[in-house]
């Protein structure tokens, strides 16, 4: 009888920190605690996936909002569905331990397709954003400026490094650099298997 933890970002650029830190507030050990960075409305994940095969009857999952588990309701269904046949215990920290009766049930559904229907608007919402910017704006640009050629180029090992072992917060303040350009500076590092 084990607890885990799951947590997930949607992009390389966002922190996991938070979520990891809540997990561990709540008991799961750091060694059981699984991650991904990855978009929800996909369950196709390397930490996700191991998590899954990890996980044994009476063990219990732990995550910090139901939107974790995926951001399409269907899936998250299916996930839910798949851990409680096995006798797998489901802890949200934000909703506490769903249960498999009707009720458990009806509010989960209602909950989730809450989370996908407000995913679904904030993509609207952007893509309305960007449509507005390209007509309005001559200077729009799509996209992620590439900031290799920034002007803290010659840092980055020694951020990366620095990361390794301290928060974003400290990494950013002991190099006078933004947390963005710290988690920029994990996602090359980590892309190019350094």
């Amino acid at each position: 009888m084990m607890q885990y933890g799951y947590a997930r970002v949607s992009t390389l650029g966002q922190s996991l920190d938070n979520q990891v830190q809540d997990l561990r507030d709540n008991g799961v050990l750091k060694k059981n605690i699984y991650t991904d960075k990855y978009t929800g409305t996909s369950t196709d994940r390397v930490g996700f996936q191991k998590l899954l095969d990890t996980l044994k009857s009476d063990d219990t999952l732990v995550v910090t909002k139901l939107d974790r588990l995926a951001r399409n309701t269907r899936e998250a269904l299916n996930v839910l569905n798949e851990l409680q046949d096995k006798n797998i215990k489901i802890n949200i920290l934000n909703l506490g331990l769903i249960d498999n009766s009707s009720i458990g049930k009806f509010t989960t559904t209602v909950l989730l397709a809450v989370a996908e229907m407000e995913r679904d608007m904030i993509v609207n919402r952007t893509q309305e954003g960007k449509k507005y910017a390209k007509k309005h704006n001559p200077n729009y640009r799509e996209g992620r400026r590439t900031r290799l050629t920034g002007k803290n180029k010659d840092k980055y090992p020694a951020i990366y490094e620095y990361k390794q072992s301290h928060t974003a917060e400290e990494t950013a303040k002991a190099f006078n650099v933004s947390i963005r350009t710290v988690f920029y500076v994990q996602s090359i590092f980590k892309d190019s298997g350094k």
